[in-house]
């Protein structure tokens, strides 16, 4: 097999690599040879010299050799086989939870040992918690000349053992010179500060031992950027790629003269934002197009998005077309609803709302409706794809924060409105506004419009950082503007992962309040109600019927209280600050000056003080957006969990974006002058986009 080229050779060629081996292997997307060799390692470890236990700080990483003064098995909570060590310099712990008779064997009074692993402060001294360890009986063993690798594995693949793997892949490599290399020659002469392919990836399998610790460690050596370099050009060129297979589908032209949208202007209290009419335009050049519309709208907390996805429908609508609007939470979609209808009732237009809640008669009397032509619009959540789900004439969806689903749903429901070779047009919508950089490659295969602009009247929510050794004041505070006809919420952030645990902590703040606050209507909103319980509870919020609405994160999104001036969130280092800045965008709704009250609980870390200050100086989406991706990274901002997009093997959105304008212009002039090469750069570096081309 040594003429093949490694993208078709099997793992099963390496000796040890049987049936299990292939099976867990397989889960982490490993099942050839050029797919082991470019599962590079997340980080190194540096066991390259031994330190004295007594430099040791909390949270350091290192090598020790020491001599056991004592084990012992000590029981509590959780048994665990704690063991005194020491050198020359200091005395600590190690200690492991999981152990048998073999391991204790190890730690007998007097016997010298080498570890590897994090000090942490533990209730006593420093500990090391299951470090790597080996007897050196009488001899001395070699250290380690250069630095460890660290890959991301699965369950059952140990370290040691996929380095195992890596050697002999190298090694095969060594031999048969079989890695080929895609990114065209004048490319590389443009780029002669590349090192080759193979010699970047052995590098970062095995650093020599003279290699630049710093650069390595922070992802600056040479070899690094050689291979994030193809890793960018190859998420781009998969984007492009996805957008003009996109374009080659056909779609409705969704022609009209705009009379409704006119209608609907008329009507307004308010003129649209200069950057909602601007985008507006943006959509409606796409829908009267015979090309698919990819479109993601983004904007602020209140930039008005809800009226722009309103025009966009009534275009859909004027050419006859049905239009289908997904959101997901019940609460968004029936908050959706109840503007749409608003909207569109009066331009007699029909809007029904299909969620999961809706059961028995009325659901099929609902069902028969949408395969009637009997309504223009529907709003829903995962509903709207449901196999008894069928459309007379779809012609746009309308996706809200769409981050929030996968990309399998979005597939889902556009095939709902397939017909024959048309496909309908695809509007997405987030409040989070995705940083530049963040955009430039992740949604490098959607047009993007921005709603940048505030309407006029909204007040700018203050907002304050308070420990809650002041929570009395904030009580007595809340009492007063609930006393002013004013409304509040109160947000309770749990850390718990237990719905039924914050379930309990929220009940037991609302039974606290109701004691401090009498003559105040207060109401209570948690993951556990039951969602028509959680509608009728926000109905009564909306109507003034409630004063103080106390709740977990679930009103994140989609309610609109004008009256609503004052919002406290409790523990708001647990959060994200896209997450916060969503909350507080529920205040400040009205011409009222609103207050957000940030009540953490001290200690605050550096980093967190760090955080809630950027939220108290600034209320600008943008700014705050950027500074969440620099603080926790895109996958977090993204949500890439659920949506499968950025998921580098070794490139860094934050650390690399300068190399993205470049990357764009490479990857442009690819697709004209080396197409045969694309699909194969891309294979090796994105296993399984292919699918995801139409969502």
């Amino acid at each position: 097999m040594p003429n093949k080229p490694l993208h078709q050779i099997p793992v099963t060629v390496l000796k040890g690599v049987g049936d299990k081996m292939t099976e867990k292997l397989a889960k982490i997307r490993i099942h050839t040879l050029q797919d082991l060799l470019f599962h590079l390692p997340r980080r190194y470890q540096d066991r390259t010299q031994i330190s004295p236990v007594g430099s040791l700080n909390d949270g350091d990483e290192a090598v020790i050799e020491v001599v056991v003064d004592f084990a012992q098995i000590k029981q509590g909570r959780r048994r665990s086989l704690l063991i005194q060590v020491a050198d020359d310099s200091g005395t600590m712990l190690l200690r492991f939870f999981y152990f048998s008779a073999k391991v204790q064997a190890h730690f007998k009074q007097g016997a010298r040992i080498r570890c590897f692993g994090e000090a942490r402060l533990g209730p006593q001294a420093l500990e090391m918690i299951h470090p790597e360890y080996t007897a050196l009986d009488h001899e001395s063993i070699e250290i380690d000349h250069a630095l460890t690798p660290i890959y991301p594995t699965t369950e059952g693949l140990h370290q040691k053992s996929f380095r195992d793997l890596t050697d002999k892949a190298l090694a095969w490599l060594d031999d048969n010179n079989a890695l080929t290399e895609w990114l065209p020659a004048e490319l590389l002469k443009k780029h002669q500060h590349f090192l080759s392919l193979q010699d970047a990836v052995k590098i970062l399998h095995r650093p020599p031992p003279d290699i630049d610790i710093f650069q390595i460690q922070n992802g600056l050596h040479p070899a690094q950027q050689r291979l994030v370099f193809e890793e960018l050009l190859a998420h781009q060129l998969s984007l492009k790629l996805l957008r003009h297979r996109q374009q080659q589908h056909t779609a409705p032209a969704l022609k009209g003269d705009q009379k409704l949208w006119q209608q609907l202007e008329k009507t307004l209290p308010f003129v649209p934002t200069n950057a909602q009419q601007r985008v507006a335009k943006e959509i409606i050049a796409d829908l009267v197009q015979p090309v698919p519309m990819m479109r993601l709208i983004q904007g602020d907390v209140g930039a008005g998005k809800t009226l722009v996805a309103v025009i966009a429908a009534l275009q859909a609508i004027e050419a006859n077309y049905q239009v289908a609007i997904m959101a997901p939470t019940e609460l968004l979609a029936e908050q959706h609803f109840i503007n749409f209808t608003q909207w569109l009732k009066p331009l007699g237009i029909t809007t029904v709302t299909l969620t999961g809640k809706h059961k028995g008669k009325a659901r099929k009397a609902c069902l028969e409706k949408i395969i009637n032509h009997q309504v223009g619009c529907i709003v829903g959540t995962h509903a709207l794809f449901q196999k008894d789900v069928e459309y007379h004439q779809l012609g746009l969806i309308i996706i809200d924060e769409q981050h929030r689903f996968g990309v399998e749903q979005r597939m889902a429901l556009r095939k709902k409105g397939q017909q024959q070779t048309l496909m309908p047009h695809q509007l997405l919508m987030t409040a989070t506004p995705i940083p530049r950089t963040l955009a430039m490659s992740a949604y490098a295969d959607l047009a993007v419009s921005v709603i940048d602009e505030l309407p006029p009247g909204r007040t700018p929510v203050k907002t304050v950082v308070i420990p809650d050794t002041r929570r009395e004041e904030v009580i007595q505070r809340l009492y007063l503007a609930c006393q002013q006809k004013r409304q509040a919420y109160w947000i309770c952030t749990l850390i718990e992962e237990s719905d039924m645990l914050q379930c309990q902590a929220v009940e037991d703040t609302a039974i606290l309040l109701k004691e401090q606050l009498t003559n105040i209507k207060i109401g209570l909103v948690h993951g556990r109600i039951k969602a028509a319980e959680k509608n009728e509870l926000m109905q009564q919020f909306k109507a003034g019927e409630i004063d103080l609405l106390i709740a977990t994160t679930v009103i994140e999104v989609g309610v609109d209280v004008p009256n609503a001036s004052l919002m406290i969130i409790e523990n708001p280092e647990r959060l994200g600050l896209a997450q916060l800045h969503q909350l507080r965008g529920r205040v400040g709704r009205g011409k009222t000056e609103s207050h957000c009250v940030l009540m953490y609980k001290p200690p605050l870390t550096y980093h967190g003080r760090k955080r809630l200050d950027i939220l108290r100086k600034s209320s600008d989406g943008f700014v705050i957006a950027q500074k969440d991706l620099e603080l926790r990274g895109p996958g977090e901002v993204l949500g890439t969990k659920q949506t499968g997009t950025v998921d580098f093997k070794i490139a860094d959105l934050l650390r690399d974006d300068e190399l993205l304008p470049d990357i764009q212009k490479t990857a442009d002039w690819m697709l004209l002058k080396y197409p045969k090469k694309i699909k194969p750069l891309i294979q090796r570096w994105l296993v399984d986009k292919e699918k995801y081309a139409d969502a």
